[in-house]
């Protein structure tokens, strides 16, 4: 479904990118895994629009998106969940949601598509009147993710969506996505938190200093105490 082909990304004479290349199939969940600093962001960022590369090309079910502006790729069926949540906190959880439904690929289930969001994350349901802005961290992640997947997303992208949650938290934003995997939707996720993203993803790339240095399944890249070790940091102390 993705390919991205050796992906470059510069800001200025930083090159926060340089040369990665990736596939994630269709109805796989693929996880980047990698320190602070290493490109996560900016190559989910070349993804889904916000980011222009330097060169290289990314390839979305065999045509390449580097001409399409993030608001076609939307359309185009992939949702990009910012690290930092982005909501718009003098909303309320249900007016953010149908933020999401402003695509015309996703108009005419907006109806559907809320029932089903508010079925996968029933505190939303129970606070749909209420402010975003007056959540919890984890309760506006969940808003985040529900307004991506609002868009009728073929492809959704996660930047970090346990980031600055307190462990259990972050173990009820991992349920749910847990639940939006079991949907057969093609994930492609950042996250710090590897021992969790490792029990749900089928594949992982490890990203260091800009490049990918490392690739395996999932299951493979978990019990690799040399990776670990090397790419990892020790990130796989369990935190649930």
């Amino acid at each position: 479904m993705l390919e991205v082909k050796d992906l470059t990304v510069a800001y200025g004479k930083h090159v926060a990118l340089d040369g990665a290349s990736l596939n994630v199939g269709q109805g796989r969940m693929v996880a980047i895994l990698g320190a602070n600093g290493a490109g996560k962001s900016s190559l989910l960022g070349a993804i889904g629009g916000p980011v222009r590369p330097v060169s290289g090309d990314i390839l979305y079910r065999g045509h390449s998106l580097l001409t399409l502006p993030a608001h076609r790729r939307v359309e185009e069926g992939i949702a990009l969940v910012p690290e930092g949540r982005g909501i718009f906190p003098a909303l309320s959880v249900e007016e953010n949601l149908l933020l999401g439904a402003i695509p015309d690929r996703a108009r005419r289930s907006a109806t559907e598509r809320m029932a089903e969001v508010l079925a996968l994350f029933p505190k939303l349901a129970e606070r749909r009147r209420q402010l975003a802005g007056t959540m919890s961290g984890g309760e506006q992640q969940m808003v985040a993710i529900g307004r991506a997947l609002m868009s009728n997303p073929d492809l959704l992208l996660l930047d970090e969506p346990s980031l600055g949650l307190a462990p259990i938290v972050a173990k009820e934003v991992f349920a749910a996505l847990s639940r939006i995997r079991a949907t057969g939707l093609t994930i492609l996720i950042v996250e710090q938190n590897a021992r969790a993203t490792l029990e749900l993803a089928d594949f992982a790339y490890l990203m260091e200093v800009g490049r990918i240095s490392g690739s395996g399944p999932a299951h493979q890249i978990k019990s690799d105490p040399a990776v670990i070790r090397a790419f990892l940091g020790g990130a796989l102390a369990d935190t649930r």
